[in-house]
């Protein structure tokens, strides 16, 4: 959606102010008290509490499907975007069979992954968490390397693009900020070192790791298949 020079200066100083909150949230909540991930079921959709910054999981489908695919992804990794589209068309082959959630790890590398992950996260609060993600992925190329206000004007757009100019853009830019979506953040990349998570996406069916490398896309996709199949056949769901 266009805007003018002003609407640009305006989410371009924002974007900043937005960003140095976010960071004082996350140093802040990393000085807490340690919260007791051990008594986290890793698999299984985890309610929303404290601990979470109150936000649910992100689930792509319905989250009391038979077969849960858990993805520990980072929007900006390079593997991640390529896979998600065939994710996407794996959850419509199996049509309310299967669902994935999806947990952010955020690779040390990644200058840009902590603002896109919050970016999602704020989107999710508005519950347009699955068309802001598939955004992300498709133009990660745009955004990859943009900096400050570029950046913040990017991720604006995408969430007037993703709501189709239905979403509450000011409460957006707020959520980006917020303490909650820090610790939505912080309680993701934790789950995800308790699995020791060495690379993104990685994929984990009944806490089992199903690893893609050294595989083509498309082995991997019939391997994910193939645990779909034996567990949907494990629940009488074929």
């Amino acid at each position: 959606m266009a805007k003018n020079n002003t609407g640009l200066m305006i989410g371009g100083i924002v974007g900043i102010v937005l960003a140095f909150v976010a960071l004082i949230a996350i140093t802040q909540l990393q000085n807490k008290a340690d919260i007791d991930y051990e008594a986290y079921d890793l698999n299984s959709v985890i309610a929303a509490d404290e601990n979470t910054g109150g936000l649910a999981e992100n689930v792509d489908g319905d989250p009391d499907a038979p077969v849960l695919l858990y993805e520990y992804g980072d929007y900006q990794c390079t593997a991640c975007a390529p896979m998600n589209p065939y994710i996407n068309e794996l959850l419509e082959e199996y049509d309310g069979k299967v669902a994935v959630v999806f947990r952010t790890y955020i690779m040390s590398y990644h200058d840009n992954g902590v603002a896109a992950a919050s970016a999602a996260n704020a989107a999710a609060i508005q519950g347009y968490w699955k068309e802001y993600k598939d955004l992300l992925y498709e133009t990660q190329n745009d955004w990859y390397y943009a900096e400050g206000d570029e950046r913040q004007q990017m991720f604006e757009q995408y969430f007037e693009q993703a709501t189709d100019g239905k979403g509450d853009l000011g409460q957006f830019r707020q959520d980006m900020g917020s303490k909650e979506v820090a610790q939505k953040i912080k309680f993701d990349a934790a789950l995800s070192e308790r699995v020791g998570l060495e690379w993104t996406p990685s994929f984990y069916l009944d806490g089992e790791l199903l690893d893609q490398r050294n595989i083509t896309t498309s082995e991997f996709m019939d391997l994910l298949r193939e645990k779909i199949d034996a567990k949907l056949a494990e629940l009488g769901e074929e």
